[in-house]
């Protein structure tokens, strides 16, 4: 159906086959299967086929290559068919590991997918957006994206950015008007709204025309190139690193190919050797270890309620050194509840509000009305504070299904968070009248009459005096307060600001919204863990003090500021004071973004909370922007990096614990391949510069990079997280893997796997070079294996988390290795000397043993 802007809503209903009280459940079904699911089809993705060949596009790759046909012109056949398995090992497991990332990605993407609020079967509800259909009727507020592209049907202020279709920056001011027009571009299409576009104000109510590949952001999907995953910060650092070790490495293989010529050895077998070797001590496996160890650590966040949408926010977790949190939602329960009223005659408790009061009826009608959220069913629908009104009018008798039928909305101002306020417009009892509810500070300085006794008077200095002090005296409870004021309106029309002047105060609602259980602990594991929260919200200052000092945030000698404050503070001024402010009360989203940039220019790592469409700066200045997966809009999840699907700041400390985990088990996992490799170096380096026979085969140097390179570090990436992650200060982002610490560990742990392969060489050297090869390769094989145990972390064994993954990486390896060494049909495969025997491999694994018993006795008698 084309040139939608022109026709009616009653055309639109028929030729959709629907009406105002939306699509029957069934029947939307029926359109899903015809329509199929709203979303973009999707780029051509690779085949398996063509995964599996890039997997060789490599420079190690290809060199390996040369190698394996010298080998086979040279007639080690056998060099060649070990040498054609490693790589199609490797390359099934690169393939393996692209398309489990790829699934990975999708379950995640799942995990995210964003709702719609729809009107079906005459009831307001959410579905997944992949869900809607044409003929839905859509509901869409600030804050959303929108999912489908749609008819307006009923137009309240709504606001939208269209940048994504039209590139126009400025939000378009919409319409539920008809267009008499029979060409219209798409940026005039005023009374339309467009998938993908950004909802900046107000609200409406749509009628579906299209979705999926008929959408207008459809029609272009197919000029889209996909968006490739970006490398790591890590991933570029240890890329770099990879290639100056790779020249260090290469240096030495060219060493050791000249020695080999020089004391007569085969030019194509010292040249096969000197590639193998090269191969075999350049840490490949690198890139594939980061990148496994970030998915892992993503999977398990997302199992843990925190959904990271990119794999660079892992690493910036463990370096976050504050965490500026919201405080509803995120530190309480979410759930509010009424506590008590204030009118002009009095304070009263929640239970013992009396309906036969006019003042008491009409504050609890003027809640209901001046709202947008709705329940159905057990399920609330918008805002905490307003479903909380609603309940409160059920509470005590009433049902808001009833009150909005006897007066239906006739206009409105949305809430906006920087006016504090939201007004709509009702007929009650023969007048026009405006609703206002909004903060008591704001409402209170535009009212200049008030309610008693059932008559509106001028308000008074002593009225607005007693109406502070209780607003007060109820924020100090940690209650939140919200006011409510009427306006008689002349006539019915549309609204502006200037109408939220000269109201008349009705009174005032608090409710209690309580810290989360865990809060508390959390924030205690945040100080232990070196890192500052701090609470940023909307909410009064007394009243956000008192929630803050009960979970432990403001603390002796904290301060807790007002946005209006920091209005007169400037940017120089806040950082200078900004270690000294644990609360922020009463700020705008702008705020946000100067306290962030605060925190950064001290050096430290910000994560912010935010659920909010104007919050959306805030979470892409942070160094990890984190959303509010039930609470948040579209559009703040979009802009920040991790999503809470549960709205708990817990869920942020143990992804902090998680992310801290992740890195230094990637670390460790990098500390096992280093030292391995660095072992096998050394052993060659000795035997070369003294003239001995070489102590490994071209196959032998090749078995140990496809055996020790890959199960035990990524066992390693496996460990769990220990109590002692958060018992340490935040990692500074800068900082090199290569730390002073870490090279000590490097070199000490590689020189002994080094020391016991070359006293397991002379051993066998003493009977002949081949039985001297044969356990040489034994010893470095094994003492590799066991130098996995090691490298789950800095403590002894004894003291770490069980880890069922190292113990079976070590099982398949050393039955790898026993069956290398005992069955004598690969012995001429792997060079195996005949000569072996049980005192020999008795003699092996003692050796190989003792690099991990010296490594463990030292941690033992250091305490760790």
């Amino acid at each position: 159906m084309d040139k939608l802007w022109m026709r009616k809503k009653e055309e639109l209903f028929r030729e959709y086959e629907t009406s105002k009280h939306g699509l029957s459940g069934e029947d939307a079904e029926k359109r899903l299967e015809k329509h199929g699911e709203n979303k973009l089809r999707e780029g051509k993705r690779k085949g398996i086929v063509q995964v599996f060949f890039e997997q060789f596009a490599d420079l190690l790759v290809v060199i390996l290559i040369v190698a394996a046909i010298i080998s086979a012109l040279t007639g080690g056949m056998e060099g060649t068919i070990v040498i054609i398995t490693v790589l199609i090992l490797n390359a099934i497991l690169g393939t393996v590991q692209h398309f489990k990332a790829e699934k990975s990605l999708e379950s995640l993407k799942a995990m995210s997918a964003p709702n719609a609020r729809v009107i079906r079967d005459g009831e307001k509800m959410e579905v997944p957006a992949v869900k809607l259909v044409p003929g839905d009727i859509l509901l869409l507020e600030a804050g959303d994206v929108a999912a489908a592209d749609g008819r307006i049907l009923e137009n309240h202020s709504l606001q939208v950015s269209e940048s994504a279709l039209t590139g126009e920056s400025e939000n378009v001011n919409k319409s539920a008007d008809l267009i008499e027009k029979e060409e219209l571009p798409l940026g005039d299409r005023l009374n339309m709204v467009f998938s993908g576009s950004l909802i900046s104000y107000g609200r409406a109510v749509v009628l579906v025309t299209g979705t999926g590949m008929e959408t207008e952001i459809g029609k272009i999907a197919n000029l889209m190139e996909s968006a490739q995953e970006k490398a790591t910060p890590l991933q570029r650092s240890l890329d770099d690193f990879s290639k100056k070790l790779s020249f260090v490495i290469l240096a030495i293989c060219v060493v050791v190919f000249g020695l080999g010529v020089w004391r007569g050895q085969a030019l194509a077998d010292a040249l096969m050797f000197a590639v193998a070797l090269a191969v075999a001590a350049i840490p490949e496996a690198l890139s594939s270890i980061v990148t496994i160890g970030l998915a892992i650590g993503t999977q398990k966040m997302a199992k843990e309620n925190a959904i990271i949408k990119n794999l660079r926010a892992v690493e910036s977790l463990g370096c976050v050194s504050v965490i500026c949190s919201d405080k509803t939602g995120t530190l309480t329960q979410n759930k509010m509840t009424v506590q008590k009223v204030f009118t002009l005659s009095g304070t009263t408790d929640a239970d013992d509000v009396d309906c036969d009061k006019k003042q008491h009826r009409e504050l609890i009608v003027t809640g209901v009305l001046c709202n947008d959220g709705a329940i159905s069913g057990d399920a609330k629908i918008g805002d905490p504070t307003e479903t909380a009104l609603l309940s409160f009018c059920r509470k005590t008798g009433g049902h808001e299904g009833d009150i909005r039928g006897d007066y239906p909305r006739l206009g409105e101002l949305p809430f906006d968070s920087d006016r504090k306020l939201m007004s709509t417009l009702h007929q009650l009892d023969g007048k026009i009248l405006m609703m206002t509810k909004g903060a008591p500070d704001v409402l209170l300085s535009r009212c200049n009459k008030i309610v008693e006794n059932d008559t509106n008077r001028e308000i008074t200095q002593k009225d607005l005096d007693r109406i502070i002090a209780e607003n007060q005296a109820l924020s100090s409870q940690g209650l939140r307060v919200l006011a409510f004021g009427k306006k008689e309106i002349g006539e019915q029309r549309r609204l502006t600001l200037e109408d939220e002047r000269d109201l008349t105060f009705i009174g005032l609602i608090a409710m209690m919204d309580p810290p989360r259980l865990e809060s508390a602990p959390a924030v205690a594991d945040c100080l232990r863990a070196g890192i500052r929260p701090v609470m940023i919200t909307g909410d009064h200052k007394v009243t956000a003090s008192a929630i803050a000092k009960e979970i432990g945030i403001l603390q002796e000698g904290d301060r807790a500021v007002e946005g209006a404050e920091l209005e007169h503070i400037s940017d120089e001024e806040l950082r200078d004071m900004v270690k000294e402010i644990s609360v922020y009360a009463r700020v705008s989203p702008e705020h946000k973004i100067r306290i962030v940039r605060a925190w950064q220019e001290n050096g430290y790592i910000a994560a912010m909370t935010g659920d909010g469409v104007n919050d959306a700066p805030a979470l892409k200045q942070a160094d990890i922007g984190i959303a509010m997966g039930i609470t948040g809009t579209e559009v703040s999840k979009d802009a920040a990096a991790m999503i809470l699907t549960d709205d708990n700041f817990a869920t942020i400390v143990k992804a902090v614990g998680n992310g801290r985990n992740v890195y230094a088990n990637i670390k460790n996992s990098i500390q096992f391949l280093l030292s391995g490799n660095l072992a096998g170096i050394i052993t060659v380096l000795f035997t070369s510069l003294l003239g001995l026979p070489l102590p490994f085969t071209a196959v032998q140097l090749l078995f140990i990079n496809l055996l020790t390179d890959s199960l035990p570090a990524l066992a390693v990436n496996m460990e769990k997280p220990t109590g002692d992650l958060l018992n340490d200060k935040p990692r500074n982002p800068k900082e090199s893997i290569l730390t002073r610490d870490f090279v000590k560990r490097l070199v000490l742990q590689g020189g002994l796997i080094a020391v016991v392969t070359i006293i397991a060489f002379y051993v066998g050297l003493g009977e002949n070079p081949g039985l001297a090869s044969t356990m040489a390769f034994a010893t470095l094989c094994l003492a590799r294996l066991f130098h996995g145990f090691n490298c789950r972390g800095i403590r002894s064994i004894f003291r770490l988390p069980n880890n069922p993954y190292s113990y079976g990486a070590f099982a398949i390896g050393g039955a790898l290795l026993m069956s290398v060494l005992l069955f004598s049909g690969l012995h001429q495969l792997f060079d195996i000397n005949n000569a072996l025997t049980a005192t020999h491999i008795l003699q092996i694994v003692g050796l190989a043993f003792v690099p991990t018993l010296i490594i463990q006795l030292e941690r033992l008698a250091r305490g760790r």
